[in-house]
């Protein structure tokens, strides 16, 4: 694998266009995630640098732009927020290191080639866990939209505390809130092409502070670092390590999927192929350097890369231009940030939150599947009120279970015992004669398709209702895989049968199907000379031990070739 993404010169004016642009958007999402995070503008402005840095030059997908996130966002206020409140000395410095510790997981994540199984899971708990990180970035605006310092105990502390903050509200930073987000939401399609809306509404918002309140104490950022940041030496604590350890493995685990569904947008706008692995390795890779630095977590953001794309960018080269772009704003220009209220970046991230929110599937959730609207519902439920990884891990198991519940009906009807000839099974002429031969006293027992666990009660329920035979033809002609709970029960059904005597048959158990069985000893209980690959030949030998007194011509004129 190559260690770098690959850049090349054929699309210099295009990459360099890109990254600009782009740098251009980051920079008030940067300042605005910054500070909803709690660690600050300059935390928002080097994670964007850092993270889009590494990621770009280290990662899978050349025209990815990485940065801080409203999901990643949200995680990290939260991660902030826990272990402040428990270590107030160390608790940001914690922080930090959970931040480390979270591409060390993305790391460990690409190295380990599991970047194909991160977004293996049902749209309907993607759906709700994003539309529930859009929500709680929307509670938590709240109370900077309102001119406030946000209260204690995340979205449940600002839910309770809406009446206070309702009592105390700030009109004039209310205003400055409501202005961004209006610009933004009400910018013209025509001149968001020129200019992002975004920073119009910094800017706007910014400039209307100062003309028309400028006796009013408004809360603003304050004055940014214009040198290189410290270096943060990881930090721990007894008391914190499991929560540290669930943060970062929670921060990690979602840098993963957001970076890799954004992935998934880029392929389908550039055409191309992305390397996820590669690319978990370069997210991981950012976030370390950005913890290590001071700045928040990040991953892929999909308004930046598409834009990105949009205005030219094809290589890793767009990335990197963009992260040297805010270099030079945060070493040049950060005093310029000082004057910029905070009422305007709750603004620009209200409106973030809103976007999360998959309205789309909403309205529609509920008329393409009411299970599937339950489980989106609940995994939104759970994300605001409880937390993000029972969300997800509760959402994915309610599908999983209901999925393999349906799949499981769908091939319990493959599962058949015939005793005569079955319009609904495919035999051939030869098969049909030789079942109707046997007279109900030999049966096929056919199972067709990926034998999961769930078919096992089925193969039971069908065997338990055999009543007289003397002789069963367990057919795995039409099995490509049989699971361990599926396999078991069968091996019961075979036992059973042979303990009452019955002559068993196997047809068609090859490859993976034949090698479980194998390991399980079923073959031992089966003769050697009652193993075929070809069902009539199973059907006739079957009928000819039944009726060993039958004339072998007899059975010859049915179809078959005769066996004394």
């Amino acid at each position: 694998m190559q260690l770098t993404n690959s850049i090349n010169f054929r699309h210099v004016r295009g990459d360099l266009f890109g990254g600009v642009t782009a740098a251009v958007i980051a920079l008030p999402m940067a300042l605005a995630f910054g500070v909803a995070s709690g660690a600050g503008a300059a935390a928002g402005l080097w994670g964007a640098v850092l993270v889009g840095f590494f990621a770009a030059l280290f990662g899978g997908t050349p025209t990815l732009i990485s940065e801080p996130t409203g999901p990643m966002t949200v995680v990290m206020t939260a991660v902030i927020a826990n272990l402040t409140a428990a270590n107030p000395e160390n608790g940001m410095a914690m922080a930090f290191t959970v931040v480390m510790m979270a591409g060390i997981f993305q790391m460990i994540f690409g190295a380990l080639r599991l970047g194909k199984y991160v977004t293996m899971m049902p749209y309907t708990v993607i759906s709700g866990f994003m539309s529930g990180i859009g929500v709680i970035l929307v509670i938590l605006q709240l109370a900077p939209f309102l001119g406030q310092a946000s209260p204690k105990g995340g979205v449940v502390g600002t839910l309770r505390a809406v009446p206070e903050l309702l009592a105390n509200i700030q009109p004039a930073e209310t205003l400055l809130a409501a202005v961004a987000v209006g610009i933004i939401w009400f910018m013209p399609s025509k001149l968001k092409r020129i200019v992002p809306p975004q920073l119009v509404a910094l800017i706007v918002g910014t400039v209307l502070s100062v003309v028309l309140f400028p006796g009013l104490d408004i809360r603003r950022i304050g004055e940014i670092s214009a040198g290189f940041p410290a270096m943060q030496v990881p930090t721990f604590s007894t008391a914190q390590l499991q929560l540290m350890f669930v943060n970062a493995a929670v921060l990690g685990m979602l840098g993963c999927i957001d970076a890799l569904l954004t992935s998934l947008v880029a392929d389908s706008l550039t055409r191309t192929e992305h390397d996820s692995n590669k690319e978990l390795i370069g997210q991981g890779l950012g976030n370390l350097m950005s913890g290590l630095f001071g700045g928040i977590a990040g991953a892929g953001a999909t308004m930046g890369t598409v834009v990105n794309i949009q205005t030219g960018g094809r290589t890793a080269l767009s990335g990197l231009t963009r992260a040297f772009v805010l270099l030079i704003v945060i070493l040049g220009a950060s005093g310029l940030a000082a004057t910029i209220p905070l009422a305007v970046l709750a603004g620009i991230a209200f409106k973030v939150g809103i976007d999360i929110i998959d309205w789309d599937f909403l309205k529609r959730a509920h008329h393409v599947s009411v299970k599937g609207a339950v489980i989106m519902y609940g995994v939104i439920i759970l994300t605001v009120l409880v937390d993000l990884i029972v969300a997800v891990g509760v959402g994915v198991f309610v599908a999983n279970i209901l999925t393999i519940e349906r799949m499981s009906a769908l091939q319990a009807e493959s599962v058949k015992v015939i005793s005569d000839a079955d319009d609904e099974v495919l035999l051939d002429e030869d098969e049909r004669r030789w079942l109707d031969e046997g007279n109900g006293r030999v049966l096929l027992f056919r199972l067709g398709g990926p034998m999961i666990f769930g078919v096992a009660k089925a193969i039971s329920r069908e065997h338990n209702a055999i009543a007289n035979c003397d002789a069963i033809v367990f057919d795995l002609s039409d099995v490509p895989h049989m699971g361990v709970t599926a396999s078991l029960a069968l091996e019961n059904a075979v036992k059973e049968a042979a303990e009452a005597g019955r002559q068993v048959y196997i047809v068609g158990a090859a490859g993976q199907t034949r090698r479980r069985l194998e390991k399980l000893e079923v073959f031992t209980i089966v003769p050697s000379d009652h193993l075929y690959m070809n069902r009539a030949d199973a059907l006739r030998d079957a009928v000819c031990q039944v009726f060993p007194d039958a004339e072998p011509q007899q059975l010859v004129d049915l179809g078959g070739t005769a066996t004394v």
